[in-house]
């Protein structure tokens, strides 16, 4: 059985400074890691909050993603929608796919659960394709907010230093790319997914 918040807590703490702080991030060591060791603190942890606040879309709160219309759509078909990240990004581009109906990863149903699977191998197939990009990263973190979102990083081709669990840091350390590069490789990528699994591609304006 996992620890109970209160024992987590204390676990930690017990290898924490007089200030609550955790040793230096093991991953700070990695050849990926945008920082140098001599220069990161690592904050104090805070004690658990409980109950945890509700996410956007859960607790009586409405849900962004079923209430307001979606900017940036790349790609859809009658239960997904693909969509450009709605900020700017350091990476390339960064795609979320989005189930049309309020559901999070653990209530997908089973059909919808294999079309997502599917899904998730074409996008990176056509993300892979564009030219100048090594991988695509597939994320699925579910924190902010309650209704499923799964996010494509594409990583920039000879950037090793990109690898990886860090790449995410990199993209908001990195110089914005251009919007209209990023909505141009949008377009290519919705236009690769309709050719391949169906649907219609589209990038609102």
């Amino acid at each position: 059985m996992p620890l109970s918040p209160e024992e987590f807590y204390a676990h930690a703490l017990a290898t924490a400074d007089a200030e609550g702080r955790m040793p230096q991030s093991r991953m700070a060591a990695w050849s990926t890691s945008p920082f140098e060791l001599g220069d990161l603190r690592v904050v104090p942890l805070r004690p658990p909050q409980l109950p945890e606040p509700p996410r956007n879309g859960e607790g009586g709160e409405s849900c962004r993603n079923c209430t307001e219309e979606m900017e940036g759509v790349v790609w859809e078909n009658s239960d997904w929608r693909l969509a450009l990240l709605g900020q700017a990004s350091g990476a390339p581009l960064i795609l979320i796919l989005f189930p049309k109906r309020h559901f999070d990863l653990s209530t997908l149903p089973d059909d919808l659960a294999s079309e997502m699977g599917r899904l998730m191998v074409h996008t990176t197939r056509a993300i892979e394709t564009l030219p100048h990009i090594a991988r695509s990263h597939v994320a699925r973190y579910g924190d902010g907010g309650a209704h499923l979102h799964v996010f494509f990083f594409a990583r920039p081709e000879g950037f090793t230093q990109f690898r990886g669990t860090w790449f995410a840091v990199w993209d908001d350390l990195l110089p914005p790319v251009p919007e209209v590069m990023r909505e141009e490789d949008a377009r290519t990528v919705g236009r690769a997914i309709e050719v391949s699994f169906g649907g219609s591609a589209v990038l609102n304006e």
